[in-house]
């Protein structure tokens, strides 16, 4: 009788035990955040499971790097948002430690001219923010948000399930559908209605409905467009509002929040429970295909030589990666070959690192808001017109930008007195005019430009910098695309859709090959949720095999 997934571990295999082992229960492609939690939960469950990374280090995008002598920044993902506490408390991320200098992050909105909105978790200080510059929407803003988090916190029982799977127009897994309505029930007829239209409304126009306030409008905006391909005025934005606050409301999960040591402490963490639990990892291991055979997933093969071999394969790679790349369209039909092209994943962020001798002057902040996280996006039409040049491949000269200052309360990132800066620029093109070559240094200059009008001494100050345009993160990070969700979060990628229809439970075509990347079920950002919902999908799948065999 073959050995049950379940119940059981063998004696940790040993590094030199290791070179010669080449069979086991699981293969998991990719070390970023969602591959190492999907792996501590297989490993936990008694799996004997393999970690392949083709870096020198995991954490995939969530990494800390020098950026020059003595300054450490997180080159890429810069803020935890909403790593799902069910993760920190299951794989003991504490212990391994994850310690947060900050947490609870005030979200603040300047608008170069001396204004400031700060939006926390104290509503109060909130309220006498807007106050200042309109008592009209310091009254209406409580019930916006109240409602804004409860649709949200719904949104986000929806992320931790299990996506219902489709087939045509009907429903095949009523399990699932009765888990996604049960909270829904709780709602009154009007509140449906209003959730349903918080997922399909453009936020630049809900938000006109109720604020008069333009940086106040700016802020929420911004948050309703980081990471997508689409502005304020475009359908599904309120979307992806629900979906960043989803993971981060203070009455349920960790809020905004920077590690001690950058992301690589995040990363760090992961590795130590995945390795605890007994998965192996080993990194510059490049997959160069996953082996088929008899029909299904068999095992996996390196860009280096050399194979291995278990029952179950679970990529971390983005869905095209996976599909088109690692498994190869010859193994798959050809319609489901179309689908995959048509996933839209190119990338529209890219990110600003800087080494600054000393702290810059942001005009009307106070120093205690420079420890927190600056959204620059004065107002709806700001985010407008920085995304109409993208669309064409152009570079905003004014782009919607959010911005940290870690070494504010983490001393072990620079010098003494001097800083790192690290700034999210959005509606940076993936496919640029001229092409990246010829464009690069004029993009430094308008986004160093655009950030100087916001902190005026910045130019004095910088001794060192670094930018990653999308193309630089698809090809550093193996994002494709340069896209932080492996793929754009709109209705039509969502939930039951995402990957795409074929794909939405994690599993794919192939028997034996799962998902647990960002291009599945919820989607991106550091919420570990992909690999957690992965996980236990393969968990009960394995179990119920495990059963059928007995």
């Amino acid at each position: 009788m073959k050995k049950p997934w379940f119940g059981q571990k063998d004696p940790p295999v040993t590094a030199a035990q290791l070179s010669s082992k080449r069979q086991f229960d699981a293969i998991v492609i990719g070390g970023g955040h969602n591959g190492l939690v999907c792996a501590s939960y297989l490993a936990r469950s008694g799996m004997d499971v393999l970690v392949l990374e083709a870096r020198a280090v995991v954490g995939g995008a969530a990494v800390t790097q020098e950026l020059t002598d003595a300054f450490q920044v997180s080159t890429c993902a810069h803020i935890t948002q909403g790593l799902h506490p069910n993760i920190v408390r299951d794989l003991k991320l504490a212990k391994h430690g994850l310690h947060y200098v900050v947490r609870d992050m005030t979200s603040i909105a300047p608008d170069g001219e001396g204004n400031i909105i700060r939006l926390g978790t104290d509503l109060r200080k909130t309220q006498s923010s807007i106050q200042s510059l309109s008592q009209t929407d310091a009254e209406a803003f409580p019930r916006f948000y109240e409602r804004l988090l409860s649709y949200s916190e719904l949104l986000g029982q929806f992320l931790i399930s299990e996506p219902p799977r489709l087939s045509g127009v009907a429903v095949a897994d009523t399990a699932s559908w009765t888990s996604v309505t049960k909270s829904m029930r709780k709602l009154s007829v009007e509140q449906e209605s209003e959730f349903l239209r918080y997922l399909i409304a453009a936020s630049g126009d809900m938000l006109d409905e109720i604020f008069e306030t333009d940086l106040l409008k700016g802020l929420l905006a911004a948050e309703s467009v980081l990471g997508i391909a689409a502005g304020p005025r475009s359908p599904n934005s309120m979307l992806n509002l629900l979906y960043r606050l989803s993971g981060r409301t203070s009455r349920s999960h960790e809020a905004l929040a920077v590690p001690h040591g950058g992301m690589a402490a995040l990363a760090a963490a992961l590795a130590k429970a995945a390795e605890a639990n007994g998965a192996i990892i080993r990194t510059d291991s490049a997959v160069a295909s996953i082996e088929i055979k008899d029909g299904r997933a068999h095992g996996v093969e390196l860009a280096e030589g050399g194979r291995f071999t278990a029952d179950l394969i679970v990529s971390n790679t983005d869905p095209k990666t996976t599909f088109l790349d690692l498994v190869g369209a010859q193994h798959l039909d050809a319609g489901f070959v179309k689908q995959v092209h048509a996933i839209r994943m190119e990338g529209v962020t890219a990110k600003l690192n800087l080494a600054l001798e000393a702290v810059p002057n942001f005009t009307g902040m106070e120093t205690a808001d420079l420890g927190g996280r600056i959204l620059i996006c004065p107002s709806v039409d700001y985010a407008e017109r920085a995304l109409a040049p993208a669309k064409y491949g152009e570079i905003p000269r004014q782009p919607v930008m959010e911005i940290t200052i870690p070494s504010i309360h983490d001393l072990s990132l620079a010098p003494l007195g001097q800083h790192v800066l690290s700034a999210v620029v959005q509606y940076i093109p993936y496919d640029v005019d001229g092409g990246w070559e010829k464009r690069k240094d004029a993009f430094i200059q308008y986004t160093i430009d655009a950030l100087a009008y916001y902190a005026p001494n910045l130019k004095d100050i910088i001794i060192a910098g670094d930018i990653l345009t999308p193309v630089d993160i698809e090809t550093r990070f193996g994002l494709r695309g340069g896209h932080w969700h492996h793929g754009e979060l709109a209705l039509d990628q969502f939930g039951s859709l995402r990957a795409l229809a074929g794909s939405s439970s994690y599993e794919t075509p192939i028997p034996g090959l799962f998902l647990c990347g960002a291009g599945t079920h919820p989607g991106g950002g550091l919420t570990g949720i992909a690999g957690m919902n992965a996980a236990q999908h393969i968990m009960t799948k394995a179990k119920a095999s495990a059963g059928e065999q007995a």
